[in-house]
């Protein structure tokens, strides 16, 4: 009886042509896939069962970096990108439902779609290109924003471009605070770094970038803003310090003028019972400065928007 020859399985996608260079026979690839210690990613490609992701993005991310061993050159892009960088979906389907995409550089010729994935073909420049945490080229973060929020309405475009914002902001600073998302020279220079990543200055994306804004915390706040620059309404301050009972807090949306807070609530922004009691309190403390409160519930924003629109203005004619 022959004994397998034991063989360090690989831990990152790797091509059955690199398993070769390294001693691995066929035979031996095909014992351990029947053992279920082997998994196959696409056609030719393989990697540990060990090291296969328990979690959706994860388990993208590797598909995308199976499909980089077959096409060298290619760079993760668009929605795999957005499931590197984190950013959120204006849809209820994430970012890693989709195929892995990857983009080609200009000129090279190759096909826009291939088994498990789907290819693009643009140009990037140098700027427009790092490394994930893997060590596989992935569009930047501004470009990745600047890609995706293409062809979106203004609301689900800032969706994208608040939080691209935001991260970008917040990797300018070693502790960003609160106030640190308000800081105006902050802001400027993270819609420059979009607006440098375009690849073309579309009007309606050039517009978008304009009016993103990290201070937003949530895709919730950028729809509504989004909506209200679409409105008719006068814009609101967002995320402005109002002092109640020697506490300072941000409410969401604020028309001082009319004391009127609008909140969108999320299905994650309470985690537990403490959080609940927290907003109570704060609510509580506002209202007693002669604040009316609206809440917004994500999900109205996204499939009725004109119907949250159609409430904030009603409140703010009362």
């Amino acid at each position: 009886m022959r004994i397998p020859r034991p063989w360090i399985l690989p831990t990152q996608p790797a091509s059955r042509a690199l398993l070769a260079s390294a001693g691995v026979s066929d035979d031996m690839i095909r014992t351990q896939l029947t053992a279920g210690r082997l998994r196959r990613l696409r056609r030719g490609v393989f990697i540990a069962s060990d090291s296969w992701p328990d979690d959706p993005a994860g388990q993208h991310l590797v598909l995308a970096h199976a499909a980089q061993v077959t096409n060298p050159g290619a760079v993760i892009s668009h929605a795999s990108a957005a499931v590197y960088w984190g950013l959120p979906t204006p849809g209820f389907h994430p970012w890693s439902d989709s195929e892995p995409v990857l983009t080609n550089p200009s000129g090279t010729g190759r096909r826009a779609r291939e088994s498990g994935a789907i290819f693009r073909e643009r140009r990037l420049d140098q700027a427009d290109v790092t490394r994930d945490a893997d060590g596989y080229p992935v569009t930047t973060l501004a470009r990745t924003a600047a890609d995706l929020a293409i062809g979106l309405s203004l609301p689900d475009a800032l969706v994208v471009l608040d939080n691209a914002c935001r991260q970008l902001v917040r990797s300018m600073v070693s502790s960003p605070r609160t106030t640190t998302f308000a800081d105006a020279r902050l802001a400027t220079a993270s819609r420059d770094m979009l607006a440098a990543a375009t690849v073309r200055p579309y009007t309606p994306l050039m517009d978008a970038i304009a009016k993103a804004d990290p201070i937003r915390e949530s895709p919730a706040e950028s729809l509504v803003a989004g909506h209200l620059h679409l409105s008719a309404l006068p814009f609101p301050e967002q995320q402005a310090p109002v002092r109640a009972n020697g506490t300072t807090y941000y409410p969401d949306f604020l028309w001082r003028g009319v004391m009127l807070i609008v909140e969108c609530d999320g299905a994650v922004k309470y985690n537990d019972k403490r959080d609940l009691v927290a907003e109570k309190v704060r609510e509580d403390a506002l209202r007693e400065l002669g604040y009316r409160f609206l809440r917004i519930a994500a999900r109205d924003i996204m499939l009725r928007p004109e119907w949250v629109i159609e409430r904030i203005r009603r409140a703010l004619e009362r």
